[in-house]
């Protein structure tokens, strides 16, 4: 019995630590005026920068004792401001560098400058893990299995499709593969279903399909708005949907034509 124990202890510390996942941290510099702009500007877009990387939720902000430094010089040329920056490791060493261009200082994308700041820099990945999603139709479940691995590919263990037309239902259990991107720090807030919500992430994926109804071969989508529950164990896309079939028959077979996933659980 100690055994059996012992070994679902260590069975549940590997899964544990297979998708436990450090917080970066991440120094901002005061960034420099170069020509042309004053340091009052600089000072501005360093605060602007700050409150953008903390509004994320993926990193810590700290003043001290970073893993990552954030460098900024701000210049103005020909009427334009130019924010160059740089992103440094904990041994100095510089991962990349980027520019963002405006006529006016209130023009420049923040946003963007920070996205490229943390191009390389090890952001947790929420999506990591499998997931289950359940539509319940009149003849049964339509289920997605869906795998997101660090790798950024994604394994499918299953893919149901299901068609309804004059009374009667097709139904195939399909597979694949595929890979997706994510943006872990997209916490925009966006309207969806007549609300306010800040999302927490945007993916991109691209499966291939096999045994599935023919329009679901291939599933491209971009710009997916993911929203998390508190305990990230289960998510929502607001924006769009897997798709995985079609109605022809009507609201009292299902509310809509088009049926799609949309909420996933993880298990």
């Amino acid at each position: 019995m100690k055994k059996a124990f012992l070994v679902l202890f260590l069975l549940i510390s590997a899964i544990n630590l297979a998708y436990s996942q450090s917080i970066p941290s991440v120094n901002v510099m005061q960034f420099e005026a170069g020509t042309g702009a004053s340091n009052a500007d600089a000072a501005n877009l360093t605060s602007r920068t700050i409150e953008e990387l903390r509004s994320w939720g993926t990193l810590n902000v700290t003043d001290s004792g970073a893993a990552f430094t954030i460098r900024g010089i701000l210049s103005r040329q020909g009427g334009a401001f130019i924010l160059s920056g740089s992103t440094l490791d904990v041994n100095g060493r510089v991962l990349n560098e980027y520019t963002e261009r405006a006529q006016t200082l209130s023009a420049i994308s923040v946003l963007q400058f920070c996205t490229s700041a943390v191009e390389r820099v090890p952001l947790p990945n929420y999506l990591l893990g499998t997931w289950q999603s359940t539509l319940n139709m009149p003849d049964g479940p339509v289920v997605c299995i869906i795998e997101f691995r660090t790798d950024r590919t994604v394994r499918i263990e299953r893919y149901d499709t299901w068609e309804h037309r004059q009374n009667n239902s097709l139904r195939y259990e399909g597979f694949g593969t595929g890979i997706y991107t994510y943006t872990g720090f997209a916490n925009r807030i966006v309207t969806a279903n007549n609300r306010q919500i800040r999302i927490d992430a945007i993916t991109s994926i691209n499966l291939t399909l096999e045994e599935t109804l023919p329009d679901q071969t291939s599933v491209n989508l971009s710009n997916l708005q993911i929203l998390f529950n508190d305990g990230r164990t289960s998510f929502e896309i607001l924006n769009n949907m897997l798709p995985c079939g079609r109605n022809y028959d009507g609201p009292s077979v299902y509310p809509s034509e088009l049926i799609g996933f949309t909420q996933f659980r993880k298990l």
